[in-house]
Order: structure tokens, then C-alpha cells, then sequence
């Protein structure tokens, strides 16, 4: 019995110095997620410019397309110094470049969103609209939230399934790199950047599960906000300034044309000049 004590005292002296070590590097973080939230503030308020309206060129006539904006401060806009440089501005001038057709934009994305809020957001749209491409970018405010990946990734992918059982085509930005954002110090950036990565990949999964299509942001327009922060971020360096959301928009816009590509109806190849009458082809 003798010589077990020792070896029960240092197994009990280690557990204790571990112990004491994760309450040190538990308040470290509380102490720096403050500090964080100190040096971000809210200068921009919590409400997005209203850019919701038929964006269209000169020449582009026609029925619109309905493109919808789901999702948090990001997909919302927050942060553009106006309307036309908010995400779904950016996108919806894109996609009537493209198409060569006017896009009404609706944007039903809320600053602050986490991804339960997504089915309250669809929840909310008009009785019998239809949009005919969906975007989604979510998930920076599950990981500052602490929220399990799985939880947030179970979440959007019943929505992305509600849309795709609608018929809507839809395209995800899944969760960006929130190790750029330099006003989080250090080891708490590093976290949520392990964080956020963690939560990428997990929307990834359950989005093509149900469908969707996926555009990783943070491989996608994650360098380029870590090495260029003061063009890239607002002035609350957390959220994307006009060149940032336009960056991210050139980043989801294949995606999305993709996406309403494979959605429109097969084009029957027999022009309607050589039908006969009766609707049989000239051979």
C-alpha cells in the first residue's frame, strides 16, 4: 500500500494542475471574448441597408428572376456603405449581367441570425412566393454562440431541403474563416477559426445531402481577407466592406448561375416553325 500513495498523490496532484489550467484557459477566453466584443462594438448599428428592389442594365428587358438572400449579417448586407454594394445587390447585378434579364432581390436575411432563425426567415416570406435561386450564408454567429456543429448543420440542412422540396435551386456560403478577423486576439482567434472550420465542413455535408450547392468561403475569399484586412472589413473589422462583399459575391456567382441553369425547363430542340399543325415535326 505503501508504494501506491506516491503514485495516487502525483495521478491526483496532475488531475488537480489540469483541472486549475482548463478554469485558467476558460476565463482567458471569457476575458478575451470581451475584450473582442469591446474593440468590435456595433458602429454600424443592427440593420442592413434596405436593398431589396428589380436590379436591371439598360438593356436587359423581361420577366425578372427572384433571387432571395437568406441568412445572417453577411447575407443581410451589414457593413456596405450603400445599397448596391450589399451581397445580394452584388449578386442579383451579376446574375442580370449574365442572364441578360432584370433580378428582383428579396432579402429576408437578419443581422445577427443563427441557423435555427433560417426556417423563421422562410417562415416569414409572402404567401406563394417562389424564388428561383436561394442563397444562404450562415454560421458566424453559431460559432461565436458556441453552438455544436451538428445542431447548426442539422438545422440548415432542413431548410435547404424545405426550398428544395419547393423546387428553389440553392447555393450555401458556408461558414467563413473567422480566424481573419484581427480584432479577436489570440488564443481565441485561433479557436474560432478551428471553430469555424469545423462548422464548414459540416454545413458542406448536410447541404449537398439535401441538394444544395456549396461554395466554401473561407478557402474561397478566406486569404485574401487575411492578408488585405483594411480593404476587406468595415469599419468594425467583422464585417465585409463593399470591396469584401464583392469579393464574396464573385466567389458565389458561378455557383449560383450554375444553379439556375440546371433549374430551367429542358428547351425542346425542334424549332416551332418546321411543327406542322397537328404538332408532329417535318421530318
Amino acid at each position: 500500500m505503501r508504494t501506491r500513495r506516491p503514485v495516487t498523490l502525483v495521478a491526483a496532484s496532475a488531475v488537480a494542475l489540469l483541472g486549475a489550467g482548463a478554469v485558467g484557459v476558460r476565463t482567458l477566453i471569457v476575458r478575451q471574448a470581451a475584450l473582442a466584443r469591446r474593440r468590435i462594438g456595433k458602429p454600424l448599428g443592427e440593420q442592413a441597408l434596405d436593398a431589396d428592389r428589380i436590379w436591371r442594365g439598360k438593356k436587359h428587358p423581361g420577366e425578372p428572376i427572384d433571387l432571395l438572400l437568406l441568412g445572417d449579417s453577411i447575407a443581410a448586407g451589414l457593413g456596405a456603405g450603400h445599397r448596391r454594394d450589399t451581397l445580394g445587390a452584388r449578386l442579383a447585378k451579376g446574375i442580370s449581367r449574365s442572364e441578360r434579364r432584370p433580378v428582383r432581390l428579396r432579402t429576408a436575411a437578419v443581422v445577427g441570425s443563427e441557423t435555427w432563425a433560417l426556417a423563421a426567415q422562410l417562415a416569414a416570406l409572402p404567401d406563394g412566393y417562389r424564388a428561383d435561386a436561394a442563397v444562404i450564408v450562415v454560421g458566424g454567429n453559431d460559432v461565436t454562440h458556441r453552438v455544436p456543429a451538428s445542431r447548426s448543420a442539422e438545422q440548415l440542412e432542413r431548410v435547404v431541403l424545405a426550398l428544395r422540396d419547393g423546387g428553389v435551386p440553392v447555393v450555401v456560403g458556408t461558414c467563413p474563416d473567422l480566424g481573419t478577423l484581427r480584432a479577436i486576439p489570440q488564443p481565441l482567434r485561433a479557436l474560432a477559426a478551428r471553430s469555424s472550420r469545423q462548422l464548414a465542413a459540416a454545413q458542406a455535408v448536410a447541404v449537398h445531402r439535401a441538394g444544395g450547392r456549396v461554395v466554401a468561403l473561407a478557402r474561397a475569399v478566406g486569404p485574401v481577407f487575411a492578408e488585405r484586412p483594411d480593404e476587406m472589413f468595415s469599419v468594425d473589422r467583422f464585417h465585409p466592406s463593399a470591396l469584401g462583399y464583392r469579393r464574396t459575391a464573385e466567389a458565389l456567382l458561378p455557383a449560383v448561375l450554375a444553379a439556375l441553369e440546371t433549374s430551367r425547363p429542358p428547351v425542346d430542340p425542334v424549332p416551332e416553325r418546321v411543327r406542322r399543325a397537328d404538332g408532329v415535326p417535318n421530318s
